[in-house]
């Protein structure tokens, strides 16, 4: 299996009345698709699945993994526990489980290690470790993620570490065989590409698909003048659309353009400020207009 390329942790859009949007997320799902995105991500951090029905959860998962299928795209999917994972049994849309580590508790990186040897025996899908130390208090070391990568089915990781720190570089220095690295630090994707990442899950590629598929073509075919120039754009637009809790600008930005019915978010986020979402539409009217 190679995981590389753009992946979109997709949202969940909401109607006036609050409900699901179905409609508006397949239309964004198609459109990511067709501005060459290799996958998109299913009931991730971005859409807001703790905040979603099992009903709902199920209906966004069935839609998506339609669009995949049709598609041939890759699906990952947001799963943190064996139940979760068992759940994906007899879905052969889904490529791969997106899966946290452990949370809150810094368990040790040890256990880190263990944990995941435990989940991968036991799910139906290929695991993708989501690092994201800031969130989840656990640290991990390189040689902690070369062990995570030499787990049967575990097949890449979400790196969020953020930003390009020394165990990044040696990591990428002498990346596992492999083993996808995708950045999901939206901002400091570009570095983490030049240095060799295979790709990103990156929630701001809902509003420029395109320019990130075109950064990760760009570096991965060494061609560094186009990398740095897009990549720097494209680092400022992620600045902006991180400015408040993810997705809430995101969302927001994709209302203005009239690609979902409402920016609205449920609890515990709030919408974001409109001087905060002016901010990130400025962003979308650079002069090179056709990065956009």
């Amino acid at each position: 299996m190679t995981l590389d390329g753009v992946y979109v942790p997709l949202i969940t859009p909401f109607d006036a009345t609050g409900a699901v949007a179905l409609d508006a997320l397949e239309a964004v799902a198609y459109e990511v698709l067709e501005a060459g995105a290799s996958g998109v991500v299913a009931l991730g951090t971005t859409a807001e699945p703790a905040s979603l029905e099992p009903g709902e959860r199920r209906a966004v998962l069935d839609l998506l993994a339609r669009v995949c299928r049709e598609r041939s795209a890759a699906l990952l999917v947001g799963a943190n526990t064996e139940s979760a994972l068992a759940a994906l049994a007899g879905r052969p849309e889904v490529t791969a489980a997106l899966t946290l580590v452990p949370p809150f508790l810094r368990p040790g990186e040890a256990a880190v290690v263990a944990y995941f040897a435990a989940l991968a025996r036991k799910s139906p899908v290929p695991l993708v470790v989501y690092h994201v130390p800031y969130r989840t208090g656990q640290r991990l070391s390189t040689d902690t993620v070369r062990r995570l990568a030499a787990v049967d089915s575990v097949v890449g990781i979400k790196y969020a570490v953020g930003g390009v720190d020394a165990d990044t570089i040696a990591l990428m220095a002498d990346p596992p065989a492999g083993f996808a690295v995708l950045g999901g630090d939206d901002a400091f994707v570009s570095p983490l590409l030049a240095l060799g990442a295979h790709g990103g899950i990156l929630a701001s590629a809902h509003v420029a698909p395109a320019s990130f598929v075109e950064l990760v073509r760009a570096w991965r075919a060494g061609d560094a003048v186009r990398g740095r120039s897009l990549g720097h754009r494209l680092a400022a637009l992620s600045g902006a659309l991180f400015a408040e809790p993810n997705p809430t600008v995101v969302k927001a930005v994709l209302h203005a353009r009239g690609r979902i019915p409402t920016a609205g978010v449920r609890s515990p986020l709030l919408p974001a400020g409109p001087e905060t979402v002016r901010a990130a539409l400025r962003h979308l009217d650079l002069p090179d207009q056709r990065a956009f």
